[in-house]
């Protein structure tokens, strides 16, 4: 089977790359940016530490800082006006990923015509995107180098997941020095997305073996730096090692896709509000036991990746030492336990479930469920 493997023309990673990456804008030529952020890292002086290398640069900017948590149609639509009002050429997102997120979606729209809704779903736009630059705060998303971008559409209750190679950023940026002193719950949240990203990406129809070896290489790094960076988020390693963990996780879903997890988490947000990587900490569990039968093999690796001596295992004893080790994590970092924990609510699943089963994301989970199974799945995770 042919594969297309997507990833941003320039990447830059480790503790001082962010002026190289600044110079490398500079190469560009672009002339002025929206910048795409949130009110909170404006506040606390993430934003000035990116733009004093743009002044030292001459690189003219204008900010946009009201992305919400899980960022909205009215963001996009905010931020679009700001950059036309201002004449921008290129965006770019500094954040995790409702920074990145919003800024795909702005920078979508500024070649292409149309609503942000227009472009739900798999490569809807015929236009590439206004060059994007993706400079990230968190390890976790990986939406600083992926064509996923997730915006809620508030009406309907549901995030939106558009999948389409033109909102591949140009360029990103893993800077740890930008990652240092997150809060612990921030920290636990995004990396056990990222530690989902890979595990998603491993049991995937669409895997591939470059996407398995970066999925592999995740996991382990993961394992071994998670903790360390909650624990203590000014440990420049570990969050040097969680950047790549997060990076290399994008890279397997970027072009292996995901699965279950994840189209159940975007109902979760989408209808709670509730944190992304929370949720699909979460449920990844429930999920893998969901897809046991078909993917213990591959779960064996994951135990493996994890630290778990399998030589001793049937191949599905190791396969749910697996689902073990991730509920392990997941207590170790603080995560809660189930949904019920989060105010999810058993009276909503059926719509939950609905809109699960029209996500992009579940269509190379290793199973195709029914509605009843994803319904169950639900009720076991709370």
């Amino acid at each position: 089977m042919s594969s297309v493997f997507h990833i941003p023309q320039e990447n830059f990673m480790g503790k001082g790359c962010l002026p190289e990456a600044v110079g490398a804008i500079k190469g560009h030529g672009f002339k002025k940016a929206l910048i795409v952020t949130d009110a909170v890292l404006n506040k606390i002086g993430t934003v000035s530490a990116v733009t004093k290398y743009l002044d030292d640069a001459e690189i003219e900017y204008v900010i946009y800082d009201q992305t919400q948590p899980n960022p909205t149609i009215k963001n996009v639509d905010d931020g679009l006006k700001l950059l036309k009002e201002n004449n921008c050429d290129f965006v770019i997102s500094i954040g995790g990923g409702s920074p990145h997120d919003c800024a795909k979606g702005i920078s979508l729209l500024a070649t292409n015509s149309g609503k942000i809704s227009d472009y739900e779903g798999v490569n809807r736009s015929p236009l590439p995107q206004l060059p994007l630059v993706a400079i990230n705060t968190t390890a976790g998303t990986a939406s600083e180098m992926t064509k996923f971008a997730i915006i809620t559409d508030p009406d309907r209750h549901i995030k939106m997941a558009i999948v389409d190679k033109n909102t591949t950023p140009i360029m990103s940026v893993n800077e740890p020095e930008l990652m240092i002193a997150k809060p612990p719950a921030l920290t636990a949240a995004t990396g056990m997305d990222a530690l989902t990203h890979a595990i998603e990406a491993y049991v995937s129809t669409a895997a591939s073996p470059i996407t398995d070896a970066v999925a592999i290489k995740a996991i382990e790094l993961i394992q071994a730096n998670l903790r360390v960076a909650v624990k203590n988020g000014n440990d420049i390693t570990a969050r040097d090692q969680m950047a790549y963990a997060q990076f290399m996780a994008g890279m397997a879903f970027n072009n292996a896709s995901l699965g279950y997890v994840h189209a159940m988490a975007h109902q979760l947000g989408g209808y709670y509000n509730l944190p992304h990587g929370v949720c699909n900490a979460i449920l990844l569990p429930h999920v893998q036991n969901f897809n046991l039968t078909s993917s213990a093999e591959r779960l064996r690796d994951v135990a493996e990746a994890m630290g778990v001596d399998t030589k001793d295992m049937t191949t599905v004893g190791a396969a749910k030492s697996a689902i073990e080790a991730i509920i392990a994590l997941s207590i170790d970092v603080d995560i809660p336990r189930g949904l019920k924990e989060l105010g999810v609510k058993e009276a909503d699943f059926n719509v939950l479930a609905d809109n699960a089963l029209k996500d992009a994301c579940g269509f190379t989970n290793p199973i195709q469920a029914t509605h009843e199974e994803i319904v169950e799945i639900f009720r076991k995770a709370m």
